[in-house]
């Protein structure tokens, strides 16, 4: 069995650094928000966009994992959402903590899936994750907004169309299935901007992180990351089974599956009016969990594909 342990290493290893250079240099939280803006806004857009477009997509091919893709979204959705009516849970969660926050549990990081992708599914890895996160991150954002805007009383159309992400994947997909090559002089130099996008947002993962305000809803905490590093994978074993998925995308649902919740969410949070010192420590101890979940995932469920 592949040592997925060791295979995270490197990634999870630019999270401590990021983690420990805030925390103990001149580099603290002030400098990490500009950054965390520029790879949102401008690095990472770039990124998605070259993996989409560097060669051509078979929708055919790739349509078993798309539709696999979209079934666990929506099942962590529907998990998510269910939360304040179950009987015991429901009693003990606060509705609008838990509208701010269960976007944890469905939301997964663009960075960390694309750090991964060569060196888990090879040369197609990339764009195989690139499309996963296509036809995912819009949904998911409609799932993670809405709550949010019904219980604060606010639209959520305007923040969907200027969502960065949303718009470079589908201009991505428009350019792929137009036949649109991305020229040879251009193309190094977006390589250098994808490769930043992945180093800064892992780094910007770790400077992020805190712990403080967990404590007050426990409830809420277990439940979320449950969904999100434990029901999501075997799940996805499932759907794999059901679908008759490939060994290649079973192993990209796998790792979709298992991966730390968006580093953006507290962002999301905070814009739309919530205290998101919670959804904070909620991402910080999602990226924590991972270092198990996706060994878990890719390693023991893995072995039963």
């Amino acid at each position: 069995m592949v040592n997925y342990a060791q295979l995270l290493f490197p990634d999870f290893s630019l999270i401590l650094c990021g983690y420990l250079v805030c925390r103990t240099t001149n580099l603290n939280r002030p400098v990490w928000q500009q950054v965390e803006s520029l790879t949102y806004y401008f690095l990472l857009p770039v990124l998605l966009f070259q993996s989409i477009v560097r060669a051509p997509l078979d929708l055919s091919a790739a349509s078993s994992l798309v539709f696999a893709g979209l079934a666990l979204a929506m099942l962590a959705v529907a998990l998510a959402y269910a939360l304040p009516y179950l009987p015991w849970l429901g009693r003990h969660m606060d509705r609008r903590e838990h509208a701010a926050n269960a976007q944890i549990a469905f939301r997964f990081n663009s960075f960390i899936a694309l750090a991964l992708a060569e060196r888990l599914a090879g040369p197609q890895g990339p764009q195989l994750i690139a499309v996963m996160i296509g036809v995912c991150v819009p949904l998911l954002n409609v799932a993670a907004v809405w709550p949010m805007a019904r219980h604060a009383n606010k639209g959520f159309v305007r923040e969907l169309v200027r969502n960065p992400l949303i718009l470079s994947i589908l201009a991505g997909l428009a350019a792929n299935l137009l036949g649109f090559a991305m020229p040879l002089w251009l193309e190094p130099t977006c390589s250098r901007i994808g490769a930043s996008a992945i180093t800064l947002g892992l780094l910007s993962a770790g400077a992020g992180m805190q712990f403080g305000p967990l404590a007050r809803a426990k409830v809420l905490v277990v439940s979320v990351l449950a969904i999100r590093h434990f029901i999501l994978p075997v799940l996805a074993l499932g759907v794999a089974y059901a679908m008759g998925l490939s060994p290649l995308h079973t192993t990209v649902l796998l790792a979709f599956a298992a991966l730390p919740t968006a580093s953006s969410a507290y962002v999301l949070a905070a814009k739309m009016g919530y205290d998101a010192g919670l959804t904070a420590s909620l991402v910080s101890l999602s990226t924590l969990l991972a270092m198990a979940s996706l060994p878990f995932s890719l390693g023991v469920l893995g072995v039963l594909r």
